[in-house]
């Protein structure tokens, strides 16, 4: 493969990806709009943003391994179209209800699209070169869920919240111009050889034992973790995940070949990515609803507070991954996250005001810098340490993982936020009630009217706490990375 076709293949896989990427949160600063001109109530609103993230968590293990099985170009090429007809419904939706639908399309399209950008690019580079071009990769699609924030206030305030979706279309159409035309077609199926047989009802049950989980911690916010659909979610989802291990153990051809863990490196990266990716949905979820609610920012200078990790992970990350690849990955995978951790730890010197260039800047250029070590460097192993083909479901595990990490850290971490809350506010408010407390527990950080000061105090407590819980997923994943990778051999 000559060089030209490598910058293409790039360029293809990272515009593919950023577009799914930025629409995971692009769509968060168009809802007042949307509710204005689709009359959406607040359930179809979350409904808006949920069903994406549903379907994307849910099904990009399916994506995966349909890129093993039918080829990594044609299965990204469908999921690039899918995903751009799904966005025109979504621009052109008259009302709320085709809108979820369209975003759950949307999801679904994601899901088959991202292993297989992921795949393609293990397939198409090797060593030093595949160390870059995940790190290229990494660094551009993280870029992109930052900018979203801002792109779309943008196009909200000066054309409409149709034009978040719109935008979509002419770089679906480039990238899927450059996938059908630059990059390599998939290997022919030599004659006499069958046609890949479809592990359906691993497929089943693989959405179903992440989908259920998903649904659950995406509801349990709103409705508590008592709610039937959030119990029977779990409940349901771990039932079908371990429906599906037995399923995919004496399946003949199955969807999840169990053997993948045997590999040390591939099952260490994939726990370490549980903790890394759970310290960072916490952390930068709590902090923006921190800076929001309690320093007064707005959601433009939010975004924008946190747009050193972008900033950092575009700087860095190929030279990471290209580094990582030369001297091996352990340092980079056991190092990263403990700056990473240690960013957030300084976070603990923040008060309720929060000025941005002493208090917020350098936690969060400490735990950017982290990132910009770790999130490459450990891609381009998990990926590696996979036959290749299994590029595709060892992507696909991967991404699923890293969904799944982020949602339930939001969960677990979120109680302990909502406890710190409460428990500081009857500290410093001897006389409250119940009502009021129970009120503080189920909405952090949110004022109570007539102890402004008690509640910002406390609220800069729950955001410690937060901050503390979030470092320990770090943590724990780099000292598990140090203790247990070794740097491989030749």
């Amino acid at each position: 493969m000559n060089a030209a076709t490598r910058r293409a293949v790039l360029a293809a896989t990272i515009l593919g990806s950023a577009v799914v990427f930025i629409d995971s949160t692009v769509v968060n600063v168009a809802l007042p709009a949307l509710r204005a001109d689709l009359h959406a109530t607040l359930a179809q609103q979350q409904w808006i943003v949920e069903a994406y993230l549903l379907l994307l968590g849910s099904l990009v293990l399916v994506g995966g391994s349909l890129g093993d099985l039918f080829g990594r170009r044609r299965i990204f090429a469908a999921g690039l179209a899918g995903f751009g007809a799904a966005s025109a419904l979504c621009a052109a939706a008259p009302g709320p209800e085709l809108l979820i639908g369209a975003r759950a399309l949307q999801g679904l399209g994601g899901a088959l699209l991202v292993p297989s950008s992921l795949a393609i690019i293990t397939a198409s580079f090797s060593g030093r070169e595949r160390g870059a071009a995940i790190g290229a990769w990494t660094a551009w699609t993280s870029a992109m869920i930052a900018f979203g924030p801002p792109l779309g206030g943008l196009l909200v305030d000066t054309i409409s919240w149709r034009a978040v979706f719109a935008l979509n279309l002419p770089l679906i159409a480039v990238c899927l111009w450059l996938t059908l035309s630059r990059l390599p077609a998939d290997p022919v199926r030599p004659p006499g050889v069958p046609r890949p047989r479809v592990d359906v009802v691993g497929g089943v049950l693989c959405a179903l034992g992440l989908g259920g989980p998903v649904f659950a911690l995406i509801r349990q916010p709103d409705v508590g973790w008592s709610a039937p659909g959030v119990v029977v979610g779990l409940v349901g989802g771990v039932l079908a995940l371990a429906a599906f291990v037995a399923w995919e153990a004496r399946h003949p051809a199955p969807m999840l070949p169990l053997g993948v863990f045997r590999s040390r490196t591939f099952t260490i990266g994939n726990l370490a990515t549980l903790g890394i990716y759970a310290g960072l949905g916490a952390a930068t979820f709590f902090l923006a609803i921190f800076l929001q609610e309690v320093a007064g920012y707005g959601a433009l200078e939010a975004g924008l507070a946190m747009l050193p990790i972008s900033l950092l992970l575009l700087a860095l990350s190929s030279r990471a991954g290209a580094l990582s690849a030369r001297v091996g990955p352990r340092w980079f995978m056991g190092g990263g996250p403990l700056v990473a951790g240690a960013g957030l730890l300084l976070f603990l010197r923040i008060g309720s005001d929060a000025p941005f260039v002493t208090q917020v800047l350098p936690a969060v250029a400490v735990f950017g810098l982290g990132m910009a070590l770790t999130v490459a460097p450990l891609t381009a192993t998990v990926l590696g340490s996979a036959a290749a083909e299994h590029a595709g479901i060892a992507s696909g595990v991967n991404n699923a993982v890293a969904r799944v990490a982020g949602l339930l850290a939001i969960a677990v971490v979120g109680a302990f936020v909502a406890a710190a809350f409460a428990a500081e506010l009857q500290r410093r408010v001897p006389g409250a009630g119940d009502a009021l407390l129970e009120a503080a527990r189920r909405r952090p950080f949110v004022a109570v009217s007539g102890h402004e000061a008690a509640s910002d105090a406390a609220s800069a407590l729950a955001l410690h706490r937060a901050m503390v819980v979030s470092a320990a997923f770090m943590i724990a994943a780099g000292v598990l990375c140090l203790t247990t990778l070794r740097r491989p051999r030749g």
